[in-house]
């Protein structure tokens, strides 16, 4: 279910409209199997989750179905952690945060968390600057050489690079998957052109392939990012 999740959110990025109707059959085909499986088990029906979704969006929207109001965009999704809060308030802040979550998506959803309650740099500058701090705590952990501290410096270097990039208005997991395709084309594009020049990614050397990684983002001058490869 969740690799068709993430097939649905591809053709999204993609904005192939027939692969997501696809896609979307796909996903509701494991919904219902599931729900039927567990019907079957004496657990719950389909009937039973359609009820829970209606009653949950009726209970966490009292702005629009028990007194209408006029709340901006924010404001709902504030009123809508909120009362997932209240309604989970014995299982703690962080309730809500499924464990199966990606780390990186998991990050930027507890620091989102956090933010609501006032537990946040007053400026993005401040994640900006904690962000060069961590840096500096994984420079003097590589130069110790003690494995430990750089396994745990590496990690706040990406809970903070994953705040900055929530301060500033840019969701982590999706410049990191256009980040992961720019990376793919300019490789593939490296591969036909050693292949051009009768090599392989194989049979070539590092040399050969860095001057056709560098002719590959000569070539595109519009590409943002870095002409380094990895």
């Amino acid at each position: 279910m969740l690799e068709e999740a993430y097939e649905v959110a591809d053709a999204i990025d993609r904005e192939d409209w027939d692969s997501l109707r696809s896609e979307l059959g796909d996903l509701l085909l494991h919904i219902l199997m599931t729900s039927e499986i567990c019907r079957d088990e004496g657990l719950f029906s389909l009937e039973d989750v359609a009820e829970g979704i209606s009653e949950k969006l009726v209970r966490r929207h009292p702005h629009v179905f028990e007194s209408p109001g006029s709340l901006t965009p924010e404001e709902v999704e504030k009123q809508w952690e909120a009362i997932k809060a209240s309604e989970k308030a014995d299982e703690g802040f962080f309730s809500s945060i499924p464990p199966s979550m990606p780390s990186l998506q998991t990050s930027w959803r507890v620091q989102q968390r956090a933010s609501e309650i006032g537990f946040e740099w007053t400026r993005s500058e401040g994640a900006r600057e904690k962000m060069i701090e961590e840096l500096g705590e994984l420079e003097i952990s590589l130069v110790e050489g003690d494995r430990m501290s750089q396994e745990e410096e590496l990690g706040d270097l990406l809970f903070s690079l994953v705040n900055y990039c929530r301060m500033t208005g840019f969701e982590p997991e999706s410049i990191l998957r256009k980040a992961n395709q720019k990376f793919m084309n300019r490789f593939k594009a490296m591969e036909l052109l050693l292949c051009e020049e009768g090599n392989s990614l194989q049979s070539a050397s590092l040399e050969q392939m860095k001057s056709a990684w560098e002719k590959t983002h000569r070539d595109s001058p519009g590409e943002v990012g870095s002409d380094r490869p990895v």
